[in-house]
């Protein structure tokens, strides 16, 4: 029997990329809460569980690298994004396999790289599938195919956090990796093989056959100038970036700290996967609903609403950890005694707060759709989507390091409040007036110079930092994972201007933007030289190895520092003049 073609219908379009949705959702269900719990039973702590959660998501903070490639190589034979969904998912399933022959605790650093694989090919899977649904889903389905996709994500946690749990009593934890290799491989066979993507308008359609590797570069940069004039080129594209890195409502019930709380509160592992399963069916249900109800009466007010509602479980759980004097984590083992109004306070709360975060779930992502380009939908979208990944990432460190410093109450409690700043931008994300003004206004170069502006002066900002960092104490670790934030977006925005400033840039400042990119990138790793978090002055350093590095923490942040704030000063006319070769987007037609 010929399976159909799901992308053919509405009906299909939709069952389509809740299946894509749920491959994505299986391996960060699988390390969130399965793999979390594990770590939490073998004694490791919140901070250090909190740090894994974050690397895990690393990948996905990255994707946007992937954007580019995705929106110009594509395959005649295959599909452009079906091809790349074909191959991703095949590594996806080889990757959890080869997961059977690692054992846990001895080789955890190899069970983490693998992992680490695992999911740099599923990030780069949801570029594909993003850029797909952007080109494919037609406006008045994209509410209710939001709700649904991550439905199929919440159902595909579901698959790798209690489907493992419960496995894991019966095949143990390694071997329970081939269900879900074979859970991915499934959606691939019935649901990818038989896709037929839209077929590429002939103008657009781009092929290598022939080309040298330059060719394809330069493709790909201009692809990525594009995408870069789309984010600074409207309000609404501008509100969007910094939307994404907020938190979009509370988190906490979300990450690590539920399966910390979890097991030190005494839950088994069949316990902590019926919550897990419980709080997945709600999730995607209310996704689903808001979707539907974000397409009736607004995205805006259902995501406010949401919003607004996701803070409330955090704070119930904090005021009844207060009352009951559970202020700082136990050990996992403890003998303590634990009285059951925090049990049940921890699943009402979880479970309420996930039909919450469901309802915002299915409407955010259509808010950036609104304001994504079409033209390089895939780059754009992705970035977009990064950005809140990245946003999932810093909360998930800092939350680790707040609960050994501050407590369990005091962690909730910022987190309840943090997650309300995203509403005071949620107005200013809207789609431009007229296409004509889709890529870039006449305020373009004012927004770039702003952000080159602020970049510079937060760089700038750490050296006093890093200074002073002994004299901050618990602070320091959450405050240094913040400048990791920037230092990530400074590297992104040199790059960047570089590239559109061009010759408008001295030769020299060309090379030193482009030269301190990867340095930037790389202070992240400080965090893993012995040494450097004492607050000892470079000079002091025990050995000359310290001493350089200590040096070049410094060094690095003060000259990309200066070069931000050297293209500030710049005129960046060129944002607001019409893109090279744009033009208003066709909706394809199905092959």
């Amino acid at each position: 029997m010929r399976l159909p073609n799901l992308l053919g219908s509405r009906n299909g379009r939709l069952s389509a990329f809740f299946f894509l949705y749920m491959t994505e959702g299986i391996p960060l269900g699988f390390a969130a809460t399965a793999v979390a719990t594990q770590l939490r039973r073998m004694g490791v702590g919140p901070a250090e569980i909190g740090a894994f959660v974050a690397a895990f998501y690393l990948p996905w903070a990255f994707k946007w690298a992937f954007g580019p490639l995705v929106d110009v190589f594509r395959s005649q034979r295959f599909g452009h994004r079906r091809a790349w969904i074909l191959g991703t998912q095949l590594v996806m399933a080889a990757t959890l396999g080869v997961l059977v022959f690692v054992k846990l605790p001895e080789q955890l650093a190899l069970f983490t790289i693998i992992l680490l694989v695992h999911n740099s090919f599923a990030a780069m899977q949801d570029v594909a599938i993003d850029a797909l649904a952007c080109n494919t889903l037609h406006e008045d389905e994209r509410g209710l195919a939001n709700g649904l996709m991550f439905a199929g994500a919440a159902v595909g946690q579901a698959v790798g956090g209690s489907g493992v749990l419960f496995l894991m009593a019966y095949i143990g934890f390694q071997s329970s990796f081939v269900f879900v290799a074979v859970s991915i491989l499934a959606v691939t066979g019935f649901v990818v093989l038989p896709m037929k993507e839209a077929l590429a308008q002939a103008s657009d359609a781009v092929s290598h056959t022939g080309k040298g590797l330059r060719d394809a570069l330069g493709e790909m940069r201009r692809f990525a100038m594009d995408s870069f004039r789309s984010f600074i080129g409207t309000r609404g594209a501008y509100a969007g970036v910094f939307f994404a890195l907020l938190p979009c409502g509370a988190m906490s019930l979300s990450l690590a700290l539920q399966s910390n709380l979890s097991v030190e509160l005494g839950l088994d592992d069949d316990q902590v996967a019926w919550m897990n399963l419980a709080t997945s069916v709600l999730s995607g249900v209310a996704m689903v609903v808001g979707g539907m109800l974000s397409d009736r009466i607004g995205r805006r007010l259902v995501l406010s609403v949401s919003v607004v509602l996701m803070s409330l479980p955090v704070l119930y759980l904090a005021f009844v950890l207060q009352q009951q004097g559970y202020v700082m984590p136990r050990a996992a083992d403890s003998k303590q005694a634990v009285e059951p109004a925090l049990v049940s306070a921890l699943w009402v709360s979880v479970l309420a707060f996930n039909v919450f975060m469901g309802l915002m779930y299915g409407v955010r992502s259509a808010l950036f759709m609104d304001v994504t380009n079409p033209k390089v939908a895939a780059t754009q979208f992705t970035a977009y989507m990064a950005l809140m990944n990245l946003s999932i990432a810093y909360t998930a460190t800092w939350q680790g390091q707040a609960i050994e410093s501050f407590g369990y109450p005091v962690t909730l409690l910022i987190d309840a409040v943090a997650g309300l700043s995203c509403l005071l931008l949620m107005h200013l994300m809207k789609k431009p007036a007229s296409e004509a003004a889709q890529i870039s206004d006449s305020l373009a170069d004012r927004r770039a110079r702003q952000s080159a502006w602020g970049l510079g002066l937060l760089c700038l900002a750490w050296l006093p930092f890093w200074a002073l960092r002994a004299e901050l104490g618990a602070a320091a670790a959450i405050a240094s994972m913040f400048f990791t934030v920037f230092f990530v977006m400074g590297a992104l925005f040199l790059l960047a201007g570089r590239e559109a400033l061009g010759q408008a840039l001295s030769p020299g400042l060309q090379r030193l933007a482009l030269g301190l990119v990867l340095p930037l990138l790389a202070m992240y790793g400080r965090r893993w030289v012995d040494g450097l978090q004492a607050g000892v002055a470079p000079w002091l350093q025990p050995s000359p190895g310290l001493m350089l590095a200590d040096a070049l923490i410094y060094l690095v942040p003060l000259l990309a520092g200066l070069v931000l704030v050297q293209l500030a000063r710049r005129d960046w006319a060129v944002l607001s003049q019409p893109a090279a070769g744009a033009m208003p987007s066709q909706a394809p037609a199905l092959g």
